[in-house]
C-alpha cells in the first residue's frame, strides 16, 4: 500500500516494520492492517495514538489442533503505538453477528496492508448480512456511554458520541452501511446547521490542540444526541431469520476454508 498523507512517512515505515515482524514471529499472514482510531475517523489531535488493527491467518494445520489457540495478537503499548489484531476465524464469527467494528475496519481510509483478493471476498460476504438491528444497538450504546452524565463533559468525548449518533442517523435514512470517517458521515446525512457549526468549531480546536479539556454541555449537541438515541431505542428488534442465518454461516465456512487454503 502507498503511504497515506495523514501518517508521517517515518511512522508509516515503522508500522510496516512492526507488522512484518508480527508475521515472522507469529508465523501468520496479515490479510489487512488499517488505522482504526481518531486518525481514521477524521478528528485526530497532534498527540493522537496510532491505532493499528489487523486480521491475520495462520497455517491450515494450526486450525486442526485439538486445543484451540489464542485468536488475538496484541503488542505492548509503546509510545504512540497501539497495535493488535484478530485471527480470521474470530473475525468471520464476529461478522456473522454482525460486528460493526469489523465492518468499520474494512472501510478504513488508512490501509497499511491490504490483500486485495481476501479483502474483496470478506467485504462481499459482509455485504450479504443484514446489519441494521445489531449496528443500531452498537451505535446507540456507544453514543449513550460516551456522552456520559453530569453537568460537564470531556469535550473530546463529544466526538465519539457524535460519530455514533451520526451513524444512527445514517442507518435511519439510508440502506448502506455508515462509513468510518467522521467527515464522510457528516456529508452523507442531514444535520441541523447549528449542530454542524458547533461540530466544526470543536474540530478546529481539536486538530490544533493536544487536549480539549472539559466544559459545560453544549445544548445543540445534547439535543442531537438525545434525538438519535431516542429514535434508536424506539426501533423494533427484528429477530434473525434462522434459515437465512444457517445459509450465511455455511457461506462463512466456505470463505474461511478458502482463505486458510
Amino acid at each position: 500500500m502507498n503511504a497515506h498523507p495523514d501518517i508521517p512517512p517515518a511512522q508509516w515505515a515503522h508500522i510496516l516494520s512492526e507488522l512484518r515482524g508480527i508475521e515472522t514471529r507469529e508465523d501468520v499472514r496479515i490479510l489487512f492492517a488499517i488505522e482504526s482510531g481518531s486518525r481514521a475517523w477524521g478528528f485526530a489531535s497532534p498527540d493522537s495514538d496510532f491505532d493499528v488493527r489487523f486480521v491475520y491467518v495462520r497455517p491450515r494445520d494450526w486450525y486442526l489442533s485439538l486445543k484451540p489457540g489464542r485468536d488475538v495478537i496484541e503488542l505492548p503499548l509503546v509510545g504512540d503505538d497501539d497495535i493488535n489484531g484478530w485471527d480470521v476465524k474470530k473475525a468471520l464469527n464476529l461478522a456473522l453477528k454482525p460486528n460493526p467494528v469489523l465492518l468499520e475496519w474494512l472501510s478504513s481510509p488508512i490501509k497499511y496492508m491490504w490483500d486485495v483478493g481476501a479483502c474483496a471476498a470478506i467485504s462481499a460476504f459482509t455485504q450479504t448480512i443484514t446489519h441494521n438491528t445489531t449496528c443500531r444497538y452498537h451505535y446507540m450504546r456507544m453514543a449513550d456511554l460516551q456522552r456520559g452524565t453530569g453537568e460537564d463533559i470531556k469535550l473530546k468525548r463529544y466526538f465519539y458520541a457524535l460519530r455514533a449518533a451520526m451513524a444512527l442517523r445514517w442507518i435511519e435514512s439510508r440502506d448502506d452501511l455508515p462509513p468510518m470517517n467522521f467527515q464522510d458521515l457528516m456529508a452523507g446525512v442531514k444535520i441541523p446547521p447549528a449542530v454542524t457549526a458547533e461540530i466544526n468549531r470543536l474540530l478546529e480546536i481539536k486538530t490544533n490542540t493536544a487536549e480539549l479539556g472539559s466544559g459545560p454541555r453544549i445544548s445543540v449537541l445534547e439535543d442531537f444526541l438525545n434525538a438519535q438515541i431516542t429514535w434508536a431505542k424506539a426501533q423494533p428488534n427484528i429477530p434473525p431469520d434462522m434459515d437465512l442465518h444457517k445459509a450465511t454461516r455455511a457461506r462463512a465456512d466456505d470463505l474461511f476454508r478458502e482463505i486458510i487454503g
